[in-house]
């Protein structure tokens, strides 16, 4: 979203009318010392964290955690995916008191959000979850971080006109009916049963390139039950949303086009929570400027399974991860996927 935010720029003046309808919070916990002292330089590391939409009582999960890298040149970004299963060591977290543990990543921003009350605040979720990320890789603090709303996207979507997407694999929904209503589900599951609790007849998307509207490439980038590699599949698919919307947003469509410029930008700016470390969207929109969806480079993280006795208990990378990280924090990712072609996500 921050880059598909960068490629929307025609101008300062245009911009900014919009900065203001982002939503700016502190998600690293230091907003004292991110304060703007200097022009956005690279290498750069940037948070991206989907989450569905919730009230401030129910705790936030993150379904979708994206890193962005872009180089020292700011003329290329590699986009990876943590697995939301992932199984990590979550640091301490005094603001709520969690001790500290090791369980599944996507359960941090739980971990980190309670401020009482039985209320939640997904920024202060984050700020453990960066934390948690941070530690996984071994960047030592993001540059910029984004909380988006699946529900959002939808929007975004939308005031573009659509969006088109190739499609790599034949997908069922398994929460929505072919005219994007909501399916219908059990009212009880005895003995745990029924795992996946809907019924009725699925939305399908099949293999080919469409035009996409919003309800439906949300649907798709959504799905994992029913794919042959689950979640690592559904990574696939979101990186590869980005990228489309991305070029979208490019299209002479969308920039030359002030109706539909307005609402897209309007949109953006109501499904965003950002913090750009003193800075605001203007000067990272402007910071990334150059990039564009064909500088966009989709990378996949190698991993399986981990069980217990039989029982499973979330994902755990290959080793050969240490060293993808270590060219992430050293800025030579290009040379990494040049001797590792296997990190190269298919069908990008």
């Amino acid at each position: 979203m921050v880059l598909s935010g960068g490629a929307l720029i025609t101008g300062q003046v245009v911009l900014a009318r919009y900065a203001g309808s982002v939503q700016t919070k502190d998600l690293f916990g230091d907003q004292a010392a991110a304060q703007k002292v200097s022009d956005i330089k690279g290498p750069l590391n940037i948070l991206l964290v989907g989450i569905d939409p919730r009230t401030d009582e129910q705790t936030p999960l993150s379904d979708s955690i994206i890193v962005v890298h872009v180089p020292a040149g700011l003329d290329q970004a590699f986009l990876f995916s943590i697995p939301r299963d992932l199984v990590v060591d979550i640091p301490p977290f005094a603001k709520t008191g969690f001790r500290g543990g090791r369980s599944k990543i996507n359960a941090a921003m739980g971990y980190g959000s309670a401020v009482g009350n039985g209320k939640h605040d997904v920024a202060q979720g984050f700020e453990l979850l960066a934390k948690t990320v941070e530690r996984l890789t071994g960047i030592a603090r993001f540059d910029a971080g984004a909380i988006i709303n699946f529900g959002g996207f939808k929007k975004i979507v939308d005031a573009m006109g659509g969006v088109t997407m190739t499609i790599d694999q034949n997908v069922k929904s398994e929460h929505l009916q072919p005219n994007g209503k909501p399916r219908p589900r059990y009212s009880r599951c005895a003995d745990n049963t029924c795992a996946h609790p809907y019924y009725g007849p699925q939305a399908e998307y099949k293999v080919g390139t469409y035009h996409l509207q919003g309800w439906q490439a949300l649907d798709y980038v959504r799905q994992r039950y029913g794919l042959p590699k689950g979640d690592y599949d559904r990574q696939r698919h979101q990186q590869q949303f980005i990228k489309a919307m991305a070029s979208q947003a490019l299209s002479k469509d969308v920039v030359t086009n002030p109706v539909k410029l307005d609402k897209v930008l309007k949109a953006a700016g109501s499904a965003l929570i950002f913090d750009g470390n003193g800075h605001d969207v203007v000067d990272w929109g402007f910071a990334l400027k150059n990039i564009r969806s064909t500088d966009m480079t989709l990378i996949k993280l190698p991993g399986a399974s981990l069980f217990d006795g039989g029982r499973y208990v979330g994902e755990g990378l290959d080793p050969s991860a240490t060293d993808f990280f270590s060219a992430v924090t050293q800025d030579r990712l290009r040379t990494f996927l040049f001797e590792h072609p296997e990190y190269f996500n298919k069908n990008s």
